[in-house]
């Protein structure tokens, strides 16, 4: 069994007497420390099929299973102790909050699973020196620049070391160079610990990234193609030599 199995998968959302299909009929298979990139365009349903993989939509039909579970039957209870024991999240806005320091930040997650505040600040800190905020751990999130700001949302998503994470445009709000760095360290991250990392984007530079390319039109997968990454980590070049091996995709 693959990691994460998507299966019948639709979305249907209703405006008064009209339905809206965002997804059709997804049928999908990520295995275990996979770069998986949603590749579409606004409207394309990536965002949605986001939401519904990471559990924060129920699906209106179909399976998705992760990691054994299938998060589509469990309660609302369940479903966020699922999400706290599994899932780390990076988004496009950073969602920061804006009263803490980058060390608190990082922290949450660790203390939603009840570790006591000196063992978490120990594993904040590592995250910061790891991502490369050593000097900005006690700074708040308006006393950082976006790209800092960012850096502090992957180590709060990595902080855990959750089984997925998934990413929604996390390089939206960024520079070119910047998001080059915030790209990289991700995917160092996820081959560092073996995660998986599901990353939503409308831009083809940045679905560059990962070891597979899953393009959504009108909420059907168009195409799910092995992709050639440009970056591996311990490369001087950055340039990468293929796709982990024996990943191939499945529809």
């Amino acid at each position: 069994m693959s990691f994460i199995e998507v299966t019948g998968l639709r979305k249907v959302y209703r405006l008064g007497q009209e339905k809206v299909y965002a997804l059709k009929n997804i049928n999908l298979r990520i295995e275990r420390g996979e770069i998986c990139c949603i590749l579409g365009t606004s409207g394309s349903g990536k965002s949605t099929l986001l939401n519904m993989l990471a559990g924060l939509e129920k699906p209106t039909r179909g399976d998705i299973i992760i990691n054994g579970v299938n998060i589509a039957k469990l309660s609302e209870r369940k479903l966020a102790k699922f999400r706290q024991e599994n899932t780390g999240f990076v988004f496009q806005s950073y969602n920061l909050i804006p009263q803490l320091s980058s060390l608190e930040n990082v922290g949450m997650p660790l203390m939603f699973k009840g570790w006591s505040r000196r063992k978490r600040d120990k594993e904040a800190k590592k995250m910061l020196v790891a991502v490369g905020l050593k000097s900005r751990m006690k700074h708040r999130p308006n006393q950082m620049s976006g790209g800092q700001q960012q850096r502090v949302g992957i180590a709060r998503a990595f902080v855990a070391k959750p089984n997925v994470v998934f990413a929604d445009e996390p390089t939206g709000n960024l520079d070119t160079k910047t998001t080059a760095d915030v790209m990289r360290l991700m995917v160092r991250m996820c081959r560092e610990h073996n995660l998986t990392l599901i990353l939503v984007t409308h831009d083809l530079d940045i679905a560059k990234y990962a070891d597979r390319i899953v393009h959504l039109i009108d909420g059907d997968i168009h195409s799910d193609e092995i992709n050639k990454a440009i970056y591996v980590p311990g490369e001087e070049d950055g340039e990468s030599q293929g796709s982990p091996a024996g990943k191939q995709p499945a529809s």
